[in-house]
């Protein structure tokens, strides 16, 4: 878990699928700047969190971690508590909430990872997010060349320089050879992506009835502003918000905005 200060209301922050809770730097210091008490965390398998004992990553598994941080910090129903996420994160928090109500009092939700059906899905381990994870080159001379191919192409290049620094000096950790290595296994973040699809999220959604905030990027090409829509309609208390010029990578490529939101959403 990572505590990043502050002394007023509290926001949690869940990060995506393959990154972990110190990529939300940029936004989690203009957050304690505004007034707000801050914390985020590695999910299974992510960081320097531990690998999931059985290594399924179901996704009901990142529901437990968001709620067992949440109940840690004696932050459980708390009025003030904002639970912010973005992809697996989001999805995670909303399926959370569904799990247990009144854990969180509010969810800000960026492009969370949910199947418009409700039909319960087998996961699928051949899909291409499972294959690029599998292909992702895990091992790199250093942490100053990983970021320089980062911050050179699709689709890290869109980042904040900020968050992008965070992501990759966190993100991978040292070997005996001199060499670095990501901290999230590829062929474990394959296998996240594969659980994916069998989250069940959508057939709950109605099961969500504190406030929540549904944002999407208008370019994206995951969580589309159609499917964003119908994910909002499906809660009771719900907001949408489309970002024009921002794609799946939203609060990591536009902290400012991001920050805004939230705090247009809290203070709603």
């Amino acid at each position: 878990m990572h505590a990043w200060g502050g002394s007023g209301p509290p926001v949690l922050l869940a990060h995506p699928t393959g990154f972990h809770g110190i990529a939300w730097a940029p936004v989690a210091e203009q957050l304690v700047n505004a007034g707000r008490s801050v914390w985020s965390f590695d999910f299974r398998g992510h960081g320097d969190s531990d690998p999931s004992p059985a290594a399924t990553y179901s996704w009901a598994e990142y529901a437990a971690d968001a709620h067992a941080v949440t109940e840690h910090l004696e932050l459980v129903g708390d009025p003030r508590l904002v639970a912010v996420g973005h992809s697996k994160g989001a999805a995670a928090l909303l399926l959370g909430e569904a799990d247990a109500p009144g854990t969180y009092s509010r969810i800000w939700a960026y492009e969370p990872i949910i199947f418009p059906t409700d039909v319960t899905q087998s996961p699928d381990h051949d899909n291409p997010l499972s294959a690029g994870a599998r292909r992702r080159r895990a091992i790199w001379p250093s942490r100053e060349e990983a970021l320089a191919s980062y911050s050179s192409r699709p689709p890290l290049d869109v980042f904040d320089s900020d968050a992008l620094r965070a992501y990759v000096e966190y993100g991978f950790r040292d070997l005996p050879d001199g060499n670095v290595t990501l901290k999230c296994d590829p062929e474990h973040e394959a296998t996240m992506y594969a659980m994916g699809a069998a989250n069940g999220i959508y057939a709950r959604l109605r099961e969500v009835t504190c406030p929540v905030l549904v944002a999407c990027g208008e370019t994206t090409d995951a969580i589309v502003p159609s499917l964003a829509r119908k994910i909002a309609d499906r809660i009771a208390q719900s907001t949408l918000e489309i970002w024009d010029e921002r794609g799946h990578f939203g609060p990591l490529q536009d902290p400012d905005k991001t920050v805004e939101s939230i705090m247009r959403f809290v203070d709603a």
